[in-house]
């Protein structure tokens, strides 16, 4: 080969090669960022508590039918009392065999059969008692909650802090 053809060579894989610009790489990246944000904003959430539920979110949740009753389970604390922090994984599973919920609706129905019931077992605003895995359970943002036929309520508790939470 000649010098000329030599150096064309030569400047030619040195300059730069054009950059392609691919469509579906940039949507695939900016969706991807999306849904971290979504998800990191997801987890920041706090989760349900009687104290922090809004009526506004009450009223977006399910209508008990007949005899049945929407329930959100306990949410144990994230630090125990020695200041042992608990992980996520551990809380989650904590919310799932949770044998204690505050009542938050009741439908049309409820301990309304006058042979089965003497008196409502429970009414609105409730702590109440259940089996571990009774009832069918909702995902909602920040939770879950349970609906619980009427007469799969055990008992009621004034304080849910009082009975021993296994986690």
């Amino acid at each position: 080969m000649n010098k000329e053809t030599l150096s064309t060579l030569e400047t030619e894989s040195q300059k730069e090669a054009p950059k392609i610009k691919l469509a579906l790489e940039e949507k695939y990246q900016k969706q991807t960022f999306e849904e971290k944000a979504i998800s990191a904003a997801a987890e920041a959430k706090e989760p349900l508590t009687p104290e922090n539920i809004g009526q506004d979110t009450v009223d977006e949740l399910p209508e008990p039918s007949g005899y049945r009753l929407l329930v959100l389970p306990f949410t144990p604390k994230e630090k125990s009392k020695g200041g042992v922090i608990f992980s996520q994984e551990t809380l989650d599973k904590a919310r799932i065999a949770t044998t204690c919920g505050y009542v938050l609706k009741l439908g049309d129905l409820a301990y309304k059969d006058p042979e089965k019931f003497g008196k409502p077992w429970c009414k609105k605003g409730d702590w109440v008692i259940f089996a571990r895995y009774a009832g069918s359970r909702l995902s909602i943002e920040g939770g879950e909650v349970r609906i619980l036929n009427d007469d799969e309520i055990l008992g009621t508790v004034k304080d849910p802090e009082s009975l021993l939470h296994l986690i």
